[in-house]
C-alpha cells in the first residue's frame, strides 16, 4: 500500500476566494488547531469528526477542513467550510473538499459514463502523464458521468471517491512530475458565491475509501456498511422493502385509467404485492389526450376523464385490498402552460431571463410551497410512497438575484433547498417512502440518499442492462436502496424491451431469470397483471413469497460481493453474472448466478468472505416448484463443502441454459 489510508484521512483542501487560491501552505494561512467534535450520539455510533481550523489573515477568512471517520472501516467523509469574518463581502469561486497526492505508479482510473438508458457504462483510463478530469455540467449528478471513480495501482491498491452531491461535481487527476494531484467536490464551472460579513458555506461532502487486491468489493462493502449505519434516510416501511407494482411501462399515460388500475391492483393483492404506485398519467387537464407535461406545477389537477372517482377513491380501493398506495410527482418541474408561474412569477428558475423549466428551490418561498403541496398530496390521497421524478437538465442553473441566492450559486442553493424540502416532508410524514428518480437513473448520488429512501436505477430494464446497472450502482450504494423493476413489457416500441408474456417461446426458466434479477434489490414490477398467463402469475407469486421470506433479510443487511465482472450492454462485458450476499456474522450466505447470452456452457464461480476452516451446506434456495405452476429443474444437489474449497476452487455451474439462473444457499454447519 502507498499509505492511502493516511492520505484519505488528511486535511488538505483548496478554496479560491477573490481570485486567490488558499490552502494550508498559502502565505498568510495559519493553522489554529485541530480538534475532535462530537455530535449527538456520534461517539456511541462509532463516528469521529476531526476538524482542522485555519485562518487566512489577508481576507479574514476562517476555514475548516472536516474529516468524518467511521469505526472499523477504511472510509472517510471530507468537506471544507468557509466563513467570512471580515468587514467586506468576498466571492468564493471554487471549493475543493479534498486535495491529495497519488505517488508515481501505474494507476488506472475506473469510472462510469451515463445517459438515459445507458447508465453505469464502464470506462478504464490509464493515468499516463496526462490529466484526467471527470465531471458533469448538466445539473444532474449522473448525467454524462456518475459521481464515482476508483483509482487502482500496480500493486492492487484501490482508492474509491464519490462526491455526495446531486448537482454539478468534478474530480481532477492532474499530472505533477510523475505523481498526481487529486482533488474535487463542487464543480467550479459557472459557480461563484458571495459571502457577506458573517456568512459561511459548506462545500460538497466527498466519501473516500481504500481497498486492496484490485478488488472493488473492498471499497464497495465499506460504502454500503457506512451508508446503512450513518447516511441513508430510512424508516420502518422503507426497510421492510415492500414489493411494488407500478403501472408505467405497460400503460404509460396513454392507456391508464381508473378501471385499468383497479383491475391490476386486484391481481397485485393476490400475488403478494405490498404497494401499488400510480405513475404519471393521473395528473393534468381532463381529456383523453391530455398533455400533462406542459402543466407540471399545477398539481391540484386530476384528469377526471381517466379517473372520474378521483385519486383518493383509488387510494381507498388499494388500501381496502390490504396494500399501500403510491403516487408519482415531479415537484421541481414547471410546465410551460402551468398557471403556477403566473400566480408566483418569482418561482421559476431563469438564466439570463430565460425560463429553465423548473422551480428555483433556492427561493425559500418555493421551498414552503413545495412542502405544502407534497403534504397535500400525501395527506389528501393517503399516500405511503411518493415517486419524485426530475426530467430535465438544469445545467448551470438559475442566476436570478431576487430568489435568495446570488447570480453564481443558483444551482448550488437549489439543491440545498431541495434537500431541506425532502427533510421537512420526511419529518411531517415519517412513514412515507420518498423515491428518487430522474429520467430513470440520472441523479443517483450519496447526497440524495441522505434525504430519500430509495433510488430508481434506470428506465429500461432488459436483463443485460439491468445486471449492468445493478453491478455499477452497488459499487457505491447498498442493494436495499436500489430500485429497479423486473423485465417490463413496454407500451412503446423500444428495440431492447422485447418481453412478451404471451409469447409461446417463453420458457419458465427465462421468466425466473428475469424476475430473480429484480429480487437482488428493492423489488418492483411493471406488467399488465390481468393479462399474464396463469402459470406466470403463479410463478410470480412464488418469487414474491421467496423474496419476502428468504431474500429480503440478505438484501437489507448482508455484505454484497460481485463475484464476476460487470455485464455490459451488447455482450461486451462478462456473460456470466454472480452476486454473493453474506450476513455480517458470516453464518449464512446466498448466491445468485445468471448465464447471459454469449456465456460459455460452464463457469466456475469462486466465493468470498467465508471461513476457510468451516464446513458449509450448499443447496438451492429456490426448489423451483410453486403450486399450480410450471417449475424449473433443480440445478444443484445439496452438498457439504469446506470454506477452503469454496474460496479456492469455487462451484462449477454447468447445464444452465442461456437466460437461466439459480439461487444457492450456503450455510455454515
Amino acid at each position: 500500500m502507498h499509505h492511502l489510508g493516511a492520505v484519505i484521512e488528511g486535511t488538505e483542501f483548496a478554496v479560491y476566494v477573490n481570485g486567490t487560491r488558499i490552502d494550508s501552505q498559502t502565505e498568510g494561512v495559519q493553522l489554529e488547531g485541530t480538534e475532535e467534535r462530537f455530535g449527538s450520539g456520534a461517539a456511541a455510533s462509532g463516528t469521529r469528526h476531526v476538524v482542522a481550523s485555519y485562518r487566512y489573515a489577508p481576507l479574514r477568512l476562517a476555514i475548516e477542513s472536516h474529516v468524518a471517520l467511521y469505526e472499523g472501516e477504511q472510509l472517510v467523509r471530507r468537506w471544507v467550510s468557509v466563513r467570512n469574518e471580515g468587514a467586506d463581502a468576498v466571492t468564493v469561486e471554487r471549493v475543493d473538499s479534498f486535495v491529495l497526492t497519488l505517488p508515481a505508479d501505474e494507476w488506472t482510473v475506473l469510472h462510469y459514463k451515463s445517459d438515459w438508458g445507458a447508465e453505469f457504462e464502464p470506462v478504464r483510463v490509464p493515468l499516463a502523464g496526462e490529466d484526467v478530469i471527470l465531471e458533469t455540467r448538466k445539473g444532474r449528478s449522473s448525467k454524462d458521468m456518475h459521481p464515482w471513480m476508483s483509482v487502482i495501482g500496480s500493486g492492487g491498491e484501490v482508492l474509491t471517491i464519490s462526491p455526495m452531491w446531486s448537482g454539478n461535481w468534478i474530480l481532477r487527476c492532474v499530472a505533477e512530475g510523475g505523481a498526481y494531484a487529486v482533488s474535487g467536490g463542487l464543480h467550479d464551472w459557472e459557480f461563484s458565491k458571495q459571502l457577506e460579513p458573517g456568512q459561511a458555506m459548506d462545500g460538497v461532502h466527498v466519501a473516500m475509501a481504500v481497498g486492496s487486491g484490485g478488488d472493488l468489493n473492498t471499497t464497495s462493502i465499506p460504502f454500503a456498511r457506512v451508508g446503512r449505519k450513518h447516511w441513508y434516510a430510512q424508516n420502518g416501511f422503507s426497510q421492510s422493502l415492500p414489493a411494488e407494482w407500478n403501472h408505467w411501462w405497460s400503460y404509460e399515460d396513454k392507456t391508464i385509467n381508473e378501471e385499468v388500475f383497479r383491475a391490476n391492483a386486484a391481481e397485485a393483492a393476490k400475488l403478494g404485492i405490498e404497494i401499488c404506485t400510480l405513475d404519471a398519467g393521473w395528473f393534468g387537464p381532463s381529456d383523453v389526450a391530455s398533455e400533462w407535461y406542459e402543466y407540471r406545477g399545477d398539481w391540484e389537477m386530476v384528469n377526471t376523464v381517466r379517473f372520474p372517482s378521483g385519486i383518493r377513491a383509488l387510494s381507498d380501493y388499494v388500501h381496502g385490498l390490504g396494500m399501500k398506495f403510491g403516487l408519482w410527482c415531479e415537484i421541481e418541474a414547471l410546465g410551460k402552460s402551468a398557471a403556477l408561474s403566473q400566480r408566483y412569477p418569482s418561482f421559476p428558475a431563469r438564466r439570463d431571463g430565460e425560463p429553465l423549466g423548473y422551480l428555483c428551490f433556492g427561493n425559500p418561498e418555493v421551498q414552503d410551497w413545495a412542502v405544502g403541496m407534497l403534504d397535500k398530496l400525501i395527506s389528501g390521497y393517503d399516500c405511503q410512497w411518493i415517486k419524485l421524478d426530475f426530467n430535465l437538465d438544469p445545467q448551470a442553473g438559475c442566476n436570478c438575484t431576487d430568489h435568495g441566492h446570488g447570480a453564481g450559486d443558483g444551482l448550488f442553493e437549489h439543491y440545498n433547498g431541495y434537500y431541506r424540502v425532502l427533510d421537512r416532508v420526511r419529518g411531517m410524514h415519517p412513514d412515507v417512502i420518498l423515491e428518487n428518480c430522474s429520467s430513470g437513473g440520472l441523479r443517483i448520488d450519496l447526497g440524495m440518499m441522505q434525504h430519500t429512501h430509495t433510488t430508481f436505477l434506470s428506465d429500461p430494464d432488459w436483463p443485460e442492462h439491468s445486471l449492468q446497472v445493478f453491478w455499477g450502482a452497488t459499487t457505491m450504494l447498498a442493494p436495499e436502496v436500489c430500485l429497479h423493476w423486473s423485465y417490463s413489457e413496454f407500451l412503446w416500441d423500444y428495440e431492447k424491451q422485447r418481453f412478451n408474456p404471451l409469447s409461446p417461446d417463453l420458457e419458465p426458466h427465462q421468466f425466473d431469470y428475469y424476475t430473480r434479477i429484480a429480487m437482488m434489490r428493492g423489488f418492483g414490477i411493471s406488467q399488465k397483471l390481468p393479462q399474464m398467463p396463469e402459470w406466470m402469475r403463479a410463478r410470480l407469486a412464488h418469487h414474491i413469497g421467496l423474496y419476502r421470506d428468504k431474500v429480503k433479510p440478505f438484501v437489507r443487511s448482508a455484505d454484497l460481493y460481485r463475484l464476476t465482472g460487470q455485464p455490459v450492454r451488447g455482450g461486451h462485458g462478462d456473460c456470466w453474472s454472480a452476486f454473493q450476499y453474506s450476513m455480517p456474522e458470516g453464518e449464512e450466505h446466498i448466491v445468485f448466478v445468471f448465464r447471459l447470452p454469449g456465456g460459455e456452457e460452464e463457469r466456475t464461480i469462486v466465493l468470498q468472505g467465508l471461513d476457510a476452516e468451516a464446513v458449509y451446506l450448499v443447496s438451492e434456495l429456490d426448489g423451483g416448484e410453486a403450486e399450480g405452476s410450471v417449475g424449473t429443474a433443480k440445478q444443484v444437489e445439496p452438498v457439504l463443502r469446506t470454506g477452503a474449497e469454496l474460496l479456492a476452487k469455487g462451484i462449477a455451474f454447468g447445464g444452465l441454459a442461456v437466460e437461466e439462473s439459480v439461487i444457492l444457499s450456503v450455510v455454515k454447519q
